[in-house]
């Protein structure tokens, strides 16, 4: 039969010992004897009662699977136990923690902001009327070199031989419009 445990962690000792030898009743005691410490510190930190009595548990489990590693002459038994039980419940949390982080990253990357195909076309339609206002006020050698530039694609010296005109007379105009369009079109530099 086994003895009565006290709490000067002798017992506790002893018990740990007699599990790493694979004894079931030592750690049936044992279980008995702790197991409302450890799902108390465990709970402590998971608030969770369900978790908490998984993640002890899964505790108890390593105890039972690595007791041979305990070391009486480097700390009580007790202590071994409870430490095991709150690094087991902080890679709970730290788990919890990366799994709402991922679904966070995942919720964002997924996410579609609304397409208001209608507001955009009326921004468009203002944009392209504006344009058109400021194109206007420029001479038409000006909108004619811009035009062939932008709409046409054309080089420098591309448009100077279409227009029959030097190169530095397209880059003039080509300046002088641009200058234009930002100063009618509000756009600082």
């Amino acid at each position: 039969m086994l003895e009565t445990v006290h709490s000067d962690g002798g017992e506790t000792n002893d018990l740990l010992l007699r599990v790493a030898s694979g004894d079931q009743h030592a750690f049936s005691a044992l279980y008995d004897l702790i197991a409302p410490r450890v799902l108390g510190t465990v709970r402590r930190l998971l608030i969770d009662h369900a978790q908490s009595e998984e993640v002890t548990q899964e505790v108890f489990l390593e105890v039972w699977q690595s007791a041979g590693r305990f070391e009486p002459n480097k700390g009580g038994a007790t202590t071994w136990i409870l430490t095991m039980a709150k690094r087991r419940a902080i890679d709970r949390i730290r788990s919890a923690q990366a799994s709402r982080d991922r679904d966070t990253r995942v919720g964002i990357r997924d996410y579609e902001a609304g397409f208001d195909s209608v507001a955009e076309s009326v921004e468009i339609s203002i944009e392209r009327e504006r344009v058109g206002d400021a194109m206007s006020s420029l001479t038409d050698a000006q909108r004619q070199a811009i035009a062939l530039a932008y709409d046409g694609g054309y080089s420098h010296s591309e448009i100077a031989e279409l227009l029959g005109v030097p190169i530095g007379t397209v880059k003039t105009r080509l300046r002088d419009g641009m200058i234009r369009l930002r100063n009618e079109l509000g756009v600082e530099t």
